[in-house]
């Protein structure tokens, strides 16, 4: 597995992305009725918004999962806890695997999606918001460091539910590499100009 990250093409981008929101695994991503035409218009507003961006994972080079990073100021948590400077908010989407699933393969797209994060010395913390009934990602967002603070409510993604009830955690640079082994560590704490 070798991960690179590029910046979501709206239009060029829809048709895979549109593969992977509209099923039901992806249900809590709340694009699951979404027409590929919704796909292009969401990612061209997140494009034009100045303060999120979407980022396409490459496995290899082949599309594997959805990585989007936004300024927690400029979204509603804003409303449901006091953000700090350094604050990094993130959503992932992997892709559903094309034969069968490789062991540990989204541990370490979750740990390649944090380094790409904390590569930028002026992240301090990752903040994530996920629909308080996803069970999976409580688990993975654990596994990487990241402390629940609590369920907050937020506006609904899923055009069927009025609200979105969502475990708020946060994770800093120093939880993360708590959570690698020392060779995963060495890069992340390059970044940061810390040695082993």
């Amino acid at each position: 597995m070798s991960f690179t990250f590029r910046p979501v093409h709206p239009v060029a981008d829809a048709p895979v992305l549109h593969s992977w929101v509209s099923q039901e695994y992806a249900r809590f991503w709340g694009m699951v009725s979404a027409t590929e035409q919704d796909v292009v218009e969401e990612y061209t507003k997140i494009a034009e918004s100045g303060h999120h961006q979407a980022l396409l994972g490459l496995d290899d080079g082949v599309p594997a999962f959805l990585m989007e990073r936004y300024r927690p100021e400029s979204s509603p948590l804003a409303d449901v806890y006091e953000v700090q400077s350094g604050d990094v908010g993130m959503h992932l989407l992997v892709s559903p695997p094309s034969g069968d699933p490789k062991s540990g393969f989204t541990t370490a797209v979750m740990q390649s999606v944090m380094a790409e994060l904390f590569a930028d010395p002026a992240t301090r913390r990752v903040v994530v918001e996920p629909d308080a009934r996803n069970h999976k990602i409580h688990v993975l967002n654990q596994k990487v460091g990241f402390r629940p603070h609590g369920v907050v409510t937020l506006p609904a993604v899923d055009p069927a539910e009025d609200h979105k009830e969502a475990l708020l955690s946060f994770c800093t640079r120093e939880d993360f590499l708590a959570t690698l082994t020392p060779i995963l560590a060495a890069p992340a704490a390059a970044t940061r100009g810390d040695s082993l």
